[in-house]
């Protein structure tokens, strides 16, 4: 009798048991994806990707109809690195997107399954954290979750293109459905281990839009201070010099001469997210990536300023969709002089005061003050946070 009732007293304890207090007794397992990710994914213990610390003075958010979830964003981590959503399983999102280089390309031109891409690859730093919802450097893809697929439905690119004797999409899930780890970990997330193009799509949004930086230089100094105009305790001289000549409109003669002012970078480039100001047209270059096929106009979106450069001050990459421009120097060179290019007819107006290109003026001690403000964007944990490293290593 005794054991009977120690028996009713336990089974009586697991029924009154929550589905949580169950799962943290009884943990899940997962075999497929323990045995192809080992420790770099623990579904038990998953990664915070929905609850970072975002500081207080950023505002802009594009993710509202796809909020970051720790379990979505898991498996975005999974496709974004899975060289299997390409035909011949040699490329991922992350051949072209690479975190050593704040999820840029050091290449001037990513090479594909059947080519090279027509554009350099843009960093996905803080995609999240802007007005601007388009992307590509066209805004050709209307969300971030439509872009995410189509690179993998791109003949040059991912090779999944239904066209040109491609395999089509519905080949890729065919694909992926009869990989043991997607099948745990869709049923993980949504429920079903069936495989549609809008799981995927959302799951790889939300990993994209996890990656976020803020714990640069200029954030401990923002952090400190009411708004971005006054001067940082923590900067240099020259850094606040550059701050002001970035945030601070010029001023220009009748001919587009810069007379005074700064340069007014932010003008577009908009502080303190350092987004792309969603109005903002062709910036001046209008060449293509191999430099043949006439001009390309249509370019007017480009990510956040914020990591332009590594933490060693060095260049994450060529810069441009052309990839052709290798130096902050020569970024504001560029933005120095600008030439009125036949045949652009699409350059943005705040380029062209009084009709003319604008000419900054600008002096060797201002461009080594913009260069050092740029510098302090740049953050250290988006480099080596193993949340966002590949799973498959």
């Amino acid at each position: 009798m005794k054991h009977k009732i120690i028996i009713l007293a336990i089974a009586f304890s697991i029924l009154s048991c929550n589905k949580e207090d169950l799962y943290t007794a009884i943990p899940e397992t997962y075999p497929a994806v323990q045995a192809q990710f080992g420790n770099s994914i623990d579904l038990n213990n998953l990664a915070n990707y929905s609850n970072q610390t975002i500081p207080a003075y950023i505002t802009k958010d594009n993710g509202g109809l796809n909020p970051i979830n720790n379990k979505g964003a898991t498996l975005g981590r999974v496709l974004f690195y899975d060289k299997k959503l390409s035909v011949n399983n040699t490329i991922s999102c992350s051949s072209c997107h690479k975190q050593e280089f704040a999820f840029g390309d050091n290449n001037v031109a990513s090479t594909g399954v059947n080519e090279t891409t027509g554009r350099h690859s843009m960093r996905l730093i803080n995609t999240r954290f802007s007005t601007e919802s388009k992307f590509f450097w066209d805004e050709r893809a209307t969300t971030l979750e439509m872009q995410t697929t189509m690179p993998i439905r791109d003949h040059g690119e991912m090779g999944f293109s239904g066209t040109n004797g491609d395999l089509s999409f519905n080949d890729l899930i065919t694909k992926l459905s009869a990989v043991n780890y997607y099948k745990e970990l869709f049923k993980f997330v949504y429920g079903t281990e069936e495989i549609t193009e809008t799981k995927i799509q959302f799951a790889l949004a939300q990993f994209v839009r996890s990656i976020q930086s803020f714990d640069s230089k200029y954030d401990v100094g923002r952090a400190a201070a009411p708004n971005d105009g006054i001067n940082f305790n923590n900067f240099t001289a020259q850094e606040n010099q550059g701050k002001n000549l970035f945030l601070t409109p010029p001023n220009f003669n009748a001919t587009g001469v810069r007379i005074g002012g700064g340069l007014g970078c932010a003008g577009c480039h908009r502080a303190p997210e350092f987004d792309i100001d969603p109005n903002s047209r062709n910036n001046g270059i209008i060449g293509r990536i191999f430099g043949t096929g006439g001009i390309d106009v249509t370019n007017t979106r480009s990510p956040s300023l914020r990591d332009l450069v590594k933490i060693d001050g060095t260049p994450n990459g060529p810069m441009m969709h052309t990839g052709g421009i290798a130096t902050l120097q020569n970024v504001i060179g560029h933005y120095g002089t600008i030439n009125l290019a036949p045949g652009n007819n699409n350059l943005d107006p705040r380029l062209l005061p009084g009709g003319f290109g604008q000419q900054l003026n600008l002096t060797a001690t201002e461009v080594n003050a913009v260069i050092a403000f740029l510098k302090t964007l740049t953050g250290t944990n988006v480099y080596t946070d193993t949340k966002w490293a590949n799973p498959f290593n």
